[in-house]
């Protein structure tokens, strides 16, 4: 199984892009973050990707995320639900058998803090009600936090910005305490260069001057048959890379 994650900072800038993507890995899943767009603006010719089961979740301008499934890896169509604490369109996931798949937008907590942590607090919550119930959990998309002072370049590391606050932090291993592994990172324990959004000036991004926002996020059981995560840091226009992992049948 192949999963790909893509905070696409508006979809339809990056149209194009994400047709050659698709074409290009083939994805079993593909999670995007950011559509900026509603349903109905969404170009026509991601509307309904062939060969996919496609379902988009967004408001005009603003948030939004799409889950996608590949029909020849999953024949009948998927449900697609809203966990109660979806607000601002920010989280959309699909059943697959025994296994659920989320596609997650967290809220950056620049404007509203406080909705950034209630938001990550009901994560916690939806992943360990995942776990009671035995069903095998993917989460993927932009946390939109740095999980440790690694997850940021030395040259941004800035004491209490949001997005590195302790808060933030512990929150975040509270969520992976439910059962959840953070792929990427179980993968590379010791690569201090791995980013996926770059502020979009002074060539950072070609510096690879980052922060790690995105993650594939799995159930334990999952996670060990994870085979690779990687970053594509140098394709697309977005300020984050697509992350694509693999796992084992």
């Amino acid at each position: 199984m192949k999963i790909l994650t893509w905070n696409v900072n508006g979809i339809r800038a990056r149209e194009a892009q994400l047709i050659e993507l698709i074409e290009r890995e083939r994805p079993d899943v593909v999670c995007l973050q950011e559509l900026k767009a509603k349903r109905e603006q969404v170009p026509e010719a991601l509307c309904s990707l062939a060969g996919y089961w496609c379902y988009w979740h967004g408001a005009a301008a603003y948030s939004g995320v799409g889950l996608h499934v590949r029909k020849e890896s999953c024949p009948q169509e998927p449900v697609f639900a809203h966990p109660q604490f979806d607000h601002e369109t920010r989280i959309v996931e699909a059943t697959i058998g025994d296994l659920v798949v989320a596609s997650v937008y967290v809220p950056n907590g620049g404007k509203d803090y406080a909705a950034k942590v209630r938001f990550m607090h009901d994560m916690e919550e939806y992943a360990a009600g995942a776990r009671t119930s035995a069903r095998s959990l993917i989460v993927c998309g932009d946390i939109n936090v740095a999980r440790t002072d690694r997850d940021v370049h030395p040259k941004e590391r800035k004491p209490n910005a949001i997005g590195q606050r302790p808060e933030e932090r512990d929150l975040f291993e509270r969520i992976l305490g439910r059962g959840l592994i953070d792929v990427g990172r179980s993968l590379e324990p010791d690569n201090d260069d791995l980013f996926t959004w770059w502020a979009p000036w002074r060539n950072l991004r070609g510096r690879n001057i980052g922060w790690r926002l995105d993650y594939v996020l799995a159930s334990e059981e999952l996670a060990r048959r994870a085979g690779s995560c990687q970053v594509l840091r140098e394709f697309g226009t977005s300020d984050h890379g697509p992350v694509v992992a693999t796992f084992a049948d």
